[in-house]
């Protein structure tokens, strides 16, 4: 039958007639990439071969990669002109039971050449959505068991910076019994030179913690400041008599992803430096502070 069914989507994909509009397009694409030194023919051969594999991909995408594992896998070996969809859905994850809702949605990401780099982290994000769900499985038939009570997780996925050089992935986590928490993570990838960014390899060495923790301090009291609904545990605000340990300074493996400006941005989940009512609250580093203890200006400018 999956033979049959992709029998099938081949049949579709040679058969797609290819839009003037489309043609168009790569036309440009191979212009841009100078492509062109081939003879006449054989750019109009590599047009027409272009131009299918794009109309095949979208196709694709719009009956629903994650309806099968196959289909996803079928995608990824499609050649395409530069990259239709760097991040997609590959499988999602759902349960609606009354008072028992799951909804996971797994990425992938798609068109590295590094298939080391992309596999890994394709394989990262399914596995543990993948515990994430069984897990909540196993607590939901705890939950009725002993009688019911309320369950949910919402998992999913926001792509924060997409530039030429520059993808952030952030994936979150929002887990509901009672009161809620929320989770980020983000995956920050060099597209040209096709490595993950991690924070230290950033910096020359590790003074980049302390440089980066004062900032934020300064950037907590300062918002308090301006609106006292802006709440932090930081020494330098008044916490009221409450006992709770006060926000000293950043891990050196800090969740953190460079924006569409270039700049660092570090980031807390819900509940690790401020009252659950701020959320995920992230910090804007100024480059100017950083600008020496960079190990260049490739990424952060």
């Amino acid at each position: 039958m999956k033979d049959q069914s992709l029998h099938h989507l081949r049949k579709e994909y040679m058969d797609v007639p290819i839009p003037t509009e489309l043609d168009f397009v790569v036309k440009k694409a191979l212009k841009e990439n100078r492509i062109n030194s081939i003879n006449r023919n054989s750019n109009f051969k590599r047009i027409k071969i272009a131009a299918a594999s794009i109309v095949a991909a979208v196709a694709v995408l719009i009956i629903g990669v994650n309806s099968s594992p196959v289909i996803a896998a079928t995608l990824s070996k499609i050649p395409v002109v530069g990259s239709i969809a760097k991040v997609l859905t590959f499988r999602v994850y759902s349960v609606n039971e009354d008072t028992f809702n799951v909804n996971i949605n797994v990425p992938a990401i798609q068109g590295l050449e590094n298939k080391t780099l992309e596999s890994s982290l394709n394989e990262k994000y399914l596995e543990e959505d993948k515990k994430l769900y069984m897990q909540f499985e196993a607590d939901m038939e705890k939950l009725k068991q002993n009688g019911g009570g309320h369950l949910g997780v919402n998992s999913g996925y926001v792509v924060k910076t997409d530039m030429d050089r520059i993808l952030s992935l952030g994936r979150y986590v929002v887990n509901t019994v009672g009161s809620s928490s929320t989770t980020m993570e983000y995956d920050t990838i060099d597209k040209r030179n096709e490595i993950l960014i991690t924070l230290p390899s950033l910096f020359k060495d590790d003074r980049y913690v302390d440089i980066i923790s004062d900032n934020i301090k300064k950037q907590m009291i300062e918002q308090n400041q301006t609106d006292k609904k802006k709440f932090y545990w930081v020494e330098g605000i008044d916490q009221q008599g409450a006992k709770i340990t006060l926000f000293e300074e950043i891990s050196k493996e800090q969740n953190f992803y460079i924006n569409s400006d270039s700049k660092l941005v570090i980031s807390f989940d819900k509940y690790q430096v401020a009252p659950g009512y701020m959320g995920v609250v992230e910090f804007v580093i100024p480059t100017e502070i950083l600008s020496d203890r960079l190990v260049s200006n490739e990424y952060i400018k």
